[in-house]
């Protein structure tokens, strides 16, 4: 959900809400991949330390079962296998994660954690670094999924390590690392609404002692939208470099270059005319609102960056993580607005214009030691982290024709000038120092931290010759206890703080006070002895309290709202036979603004936030037989009890989704190396619409997608 407490003002009231997903459990029940390239192959091929296997939830070497927190991951095989393009088609199995926010479009990745939305991305993290985004702008960055080994979701609040965060949960990115024994791909795709891509994964040793290895992934992408002449264009880039210079040092050189040319579609359409019929009519949910002369979406976006592990002894190891970010967006749109009157078939158009420019460092210091004092074994991990972020921006505005929403005409020009409406640089500083000991006693596992953040933010409006200042100090803390039972069975009981600074000003011009965050959580895990299942449930309460809030549109904000947000998930992963593995998930979130200074929503449930959502994938593997070589998976995703608008006057109708996928192993036929796949979303082709940002603004759902692919591997 919306952090604000805030009636829209445009379409693109939204543009900047995204986020965001999950890691493939292992053998070993680890959270993450391995450094090298996530196969026990690379891994294993060298005595030297190019393996560090952070879990997001506590950057130390945790096993999934053993973490007092709820954890949910996807890796490289089961994304080939679903064809996920997108991180939110990576996180649509996941529970608790919502991941329609938007519907069909595919600018930003809009992922709803536990009900809380997060709008600059500020939660996702790129091979442990924060992705930096600005809240208050269009800059915030994607990450094709193609240059990934690794997705991890951590639910709840993350601010002990990571600083800034939002409450509903955390997002690590583990990114495709050079690999120590040779490994080619070449991928190929095509589909519906003319889609397109090539793409290539090229790795393997430089020198005869293998202390120097290289990886360089690519991909070249385009497609049309559901929505009239809108296209989607990607071009990317990721050359890295490990060396190993000793066997206690390895450091680990990157970089990302992406190219989005065309950004897709990205406005919404009235509830009376999209749910509702209006004058006994609905909208087509190929609908264009925009001028095709007049629509532009355009991002360059690069990350240059190093990781540097060095061992000092067998229980002592220093990592420093740096990453410069650099993003440039254009964007021009027409979007509608609301029916001209009630019998007027026509929407109001208005006309939206930026141009931004963000620079962003990020370092991350850390020293791991792993004690023994009497009977209690610690995993300590102190760190150091820093985050520097400047956005130029500047946003035009201005009025256009109106437009027949069922019998649409194109070629309008605007009325009037377009002009400049905003001209700021958004800037943030933040520095913290935390510390965190994980405690294993026999059977049980105590984890206690804490940090301690000095935060910056300045914003400077040159239009008006005016500075809005916040500088802040922050304290987050966490604990948990879990044990773990000989059968498995690993009952926990967690609490996590977290705060998130805004960039909205009350009525003299000041920044509001950072929100404040916190959650207690308890759950049930299990994974049978020698086994790959994992299942579990968890229950929460997080609150968050100093939301920025206003009783009227044009009144100033006021940090006096409050957010609650409780409920129950529960996953499973298991393998019925080690050829059929089945995935299914259940949440409940019940997320109300528990205070609020907007007349009558108090109480009421928020928005983007499915009370029920259920899923269930299961993919099953030939292996002997006419069939061998052959795979194939069914999934069905639901979300129901969805609020329409903060008013809670109406919902989206409740809606059910089935995906498909099937692959087939040309190596029996005799080409080796040779795979083909066919993926299948929304199979059933239906016609729903996802969610609402308002009565004023709902999004069409992604229509049945069709996508064949040829890989070869070499």
């Amino acid at each position: 959900m919306h952090h604000v407490l805030r009636y829209p003002v445009s379409a693109l009231a939204c543009a900047c809400l995204s986020f965001p997903v999950w890691a493939q459990q292992t053998g070993d029940d680890t959270a993450s991949t391995s450094a090298s390239g996530g196969t026990a192959a690379s891994s294993t091929s060298l005595d030297t330390v190019t393996v560090t296997g952070q879990s997001a939830a506590t950057k130390t070497e945790t096993p999934v079962v053993e973490t007092p927190q709820t954890v949910s991951n996807v890796d490289r095989e089961e994304m080939d296998e679903r064809g996920v393009r997108t991180l939110r088609e990576a996180a649509q199995y996941t529970p608790g994660v919502y991941t329609n926010q938007v519907g069909a479009s595919n600018r930003y990745d809009y992922l709803v954690m536990r009900g809380f939305s997060d709008g600059s991305l500020s939660n996702t993290y790129l091979d442990g670094l924060k992705v930096m985004g600005d809240a208050n702008g269009y800059s915030s960055m994607v990450i094709d999924p193609w240059f990934l080994d690794n997705v991890e979701i951590v639910k709840g609040p993350a601010s002990v390590l990571y600083g800034r965060s939002s409450p509903g949960g955390l997002v690590a990115l583990t990114s495709k690392k050079p690999l120590f024994e040779g490994r080619n791909e070449l991928r190929f795709s095509t589909g519906t609404n003319s889609q397109r891509s090539a793409a290539f994964d090229f790795s393997g040793p430089l020198d005869d002692e293998s202390r120097v290895a290289y990886r360089l992934v690519g991909i070249g992408s385009k497609s049309d939208t559901q929505f009239g002449p809108i296209e989607e264009e990607r071009y990317a880039i990721a050359p890295s470099i490990t060396w190993d210079a000793t066997d206690d040092t390895s450091v680990t050189f990157m970089a990302y270059l992406q190219k989005d040319p065309e950004g897709g579609y990205h406005s919404g359409v009235p509830y009376e005319g999209a749910v509702s019929s209006h004058n006994g009519r609905h909208i087509g949910n190929d609908f264009f609102d925009g001028e095709d002369d007049y629509d532009k979406f355009e991002r360059t976006q690069r990350m240059f960056g190093y990781d540097l592990e060095h061992r000092f002894s067998d229980n002592v190891t220093g990592r420093q993580k740096l990453r410069y970010l650099n993003s440039d967006v254009e964007l021009n749109q027409v979007y509608g607005y609301g029916w001209v009157s009630p019998d007027s078939n026509e929407l109001n158009r208005y006309y939206s214009g930026g141009r931004e420019s963000l620079d962003a460092w990020t370092v991350d210091n850390q020293v791991e030691a792993k004690l023994k004092s009497g009977f209690i074994d610690h995993t300590v991990l102190v760190g150091v982290d820093y985050q520097k972020r400047k956005n130029d921006v500047e946003w035009t505005a201005g009025a256009f024709p109106s437009i027949d929403a069922f019998n649409p005409s194109y070629g309008a020009d605007p009325i009037g000038e377009i002009g400049v409406t905003n001209d700021e640089r958004h800037e943030l500083t933040q520095t913290g120092i935390y510390l965190q000991d994980q405690m294993a006693i026999d059977r049980w596992r105590l984890t206690l931290g804490g940090r301690y953040d000095w935060v910056d933010i300045k914003n400077t409006d040159h239009l008006n010759d005016t500075e809005s200042t916040l500088d802040d100090t922050q304290f987050s803390g966490r604990a948990g206890v879990l044990y773990r039972f000989d059968n498995g069975i690993a009952p926990y009981l967690s609490y996590n703080t977290a705060f998130t600074p805004t960039s909205f000003v009350d009525g003299n011009g000041d920044l509001l006070e950072p929100m404040e965050g916190e959650q207690w959580e308890t759950g049930l895990k299990y994974q049978p002895p020698e086994s790959r299942d994992l299942y579990t449930l968890s229950l929460f309460r997080i609150n968050q309290e100093n939301v920025a809030t206003k009783e009227q549109p044009t009144d100033d904000y006021r940090s006096v709202g409050e957010i609650q947000s409780q409920g129950v998930e529960l996953q499973a992963r298991t393998y019925l036979t080690d050829n059929f593995r089945l995935q299914a998930g259940y949440s409940y979130t019940d997320i109300t603004y528990e205070k609020s200074d907007v007349p009558g929503e108090q109480g009421n449930h928020a928005i983007y936030a499915p009370r029920h959502q259920a899923s269930l994938w299961g993919h099953y593997t030939f292996d002997r037989g006419a069939l061998d070589g052959l795979d194939a998976g069914v999934g069905v995703r639901y979300y129901g009890d969805i609020y329409a608008d903060r008013a809670n006057t109406e919902k989206v109708p409740d809606y059910t989704l089935v995906d498909a996928a099937v692959g087939y192993d040309l190596n029996q036929v005799g080409l080796k190396g040779v795979n083909a796949r066919v993926n299948v979303g929304n199979l059933l082709d239906k016609e729903y619409v996802a969610s609402c940002n308002s009565l004023e603004y709902c999004y069409f759902g992604a229509e049945r997608n069709v996508t064949a692919t040829v890989s070869y591997q070499f």
